[in-house]
């Protein structure tokens, strides 16, 4: 029975020099095998991630994805710099085992880590894999634990003050990320305009508690327990990770997160069993992270508005590289109705929320 995420073969135009990679790790890591095989994990939409195996050993390698500008949202080497920094204060984060910045040697800058083995969960179950009701809502309760624990750590102490400047950190995302919409948008993509009005009207000042911020926190994020599916053994995608207001991080999480009664739109952007029978809803996450932190989620439809256009932004920017034809991969090509679905579920959000 295979529960556990599998690599397969690299996809067309995403090949890696496996010289290159060879040459890089024998240099960097003792007692390498001298053997050793490349294959690809084929879910997600971002950074692109490989299996290299020497030997019995698996280590996990990213880059940044065909066509992206690195310098603004896949830079390789900070990501390292956050694992180094956070593996020994937060010991659920991958152990970081070398970086390079030489795009001679498979086209782009990239790090290798320790491979975490254990379930990703996905868009549905794996074959052979089940929770009850009970352990749905377990695996949530640790879900909003530990991000609880994330935004607990000590920035400064951890040595990660480079993450990121506390002060204006909403504002700053508003802004940036409404820039990047509009950058990206494709002549049959919603303006979002409204949206990101309401988004500049609605913001809140500086929270007076600024906290580690994982910045892409999400059920497919987690790495689960093979022997009890519903504990957390591990946590990836740091890339993104800053120091500023934690119920953004909460916000981008619910915006995947979409419920077994949510509308047809949203049932058709779900990408992870959020669905499943016993699994929280948004609101009993909200109420469990308020208890766990003691925060004011008063005004929370402003976050996950934002993480609502957030996601969109995501999407319209990786279909925007399909659009041009700078990559092939088909997948792509559907995110626009995702974007489509996204603009209409935020202003609706916006129609009915108090703020």
């Amino acid at each position: 029975m295979q529960v556990t995420d599998t690599a397969t073969i690299v996809r067309p135009g995403e090949e890696i020099d496996a010289h290159g990679v060879k040459t890089f790790l024998k240099d960097h890591i003792d007692d390498l095998e001298d053997e050793i095989k490349i294959h690809q994990f084929p879910s997600g939409f971002s950074n692109l991630t490989y299996l290299i195996t020497a030997g019995d050993r698996q280590m996990v390698l990213r880059r940044p994805p065909i066509g992206a500008n690195v310098k603004a949202g896949h830079d390789m080497g900070r990501e390292y710099r956050v694992l180094s920094a956070l593996h020994p204060v937060f010991p659920r984060c991958p152990i970081p085992l070398a970086f390079s910045e030489d795009e001679s040697l498979i086209g782009a800058p990239f790090f290798v880590m320790e491979k975490l083995s254990g379930i990703i969960l996905r868009k549905d179950l794996p074959t052979g894999l089940s929770f009850s009701a009970v352990q749905a809502k377990r695996l949530c309760d640790n879900l909003v634990d530990a991000l609880a624990d994330i935004h607990t750590i000590d920035v400064k102490a951890a040595g990660l003050d480079f993450i990121g400047k506390p002060a204006g950190y909403v504002k700053r995302q508003v802004e940036g990320w409404s820039k990047r919409y509009r950058r990206a948008k494709t002549d049959d993509a919603p303006d979002f305009e409204a949206i990101m009005g309401w988004l500049a009207e609605k913001m809140p000042g500086d929270t007076d508690h600024p906290a580690m911020v994982h910045n892409d926190y999400k059920l497919d994020n987690l790495v689960l327990d093979p022997a009890r599916p519903e504990q957390i053994i591990g946590i990836l995608d740091w890339e993104m990770a800053t120091h500023g207001d934690p119920l953004m991080d909460l916000g981008n999480c619910l915006a995947y997160w979409v419920e077994k009664n949510d509308p047809e739109e949203m049932l058709m952007m779900r990408t992870m069993p959020t669905n499943m029978e016993g699994a929280l809803t948004r609101r009993e996450i909200l109420d469990r992270y308020a208890e766990k932190t003691g925060r004011d989620t008063g005004n929370f439809d402003f976050y996950y508005c934002f993480g609502l256009f957030r996601l969109a932004v995501i999407a319209q920017q990786i279909y925007n590289r399909y659009h041009q034809g700078i990559t092939n991969n088909k997948r792509f090509a559907m995110l626009i109705f995702a974007v489509i679905g996204l603009e209409k579920t935020a202003q609706q959000l916006v129609e009915s929320s108090r703020l």
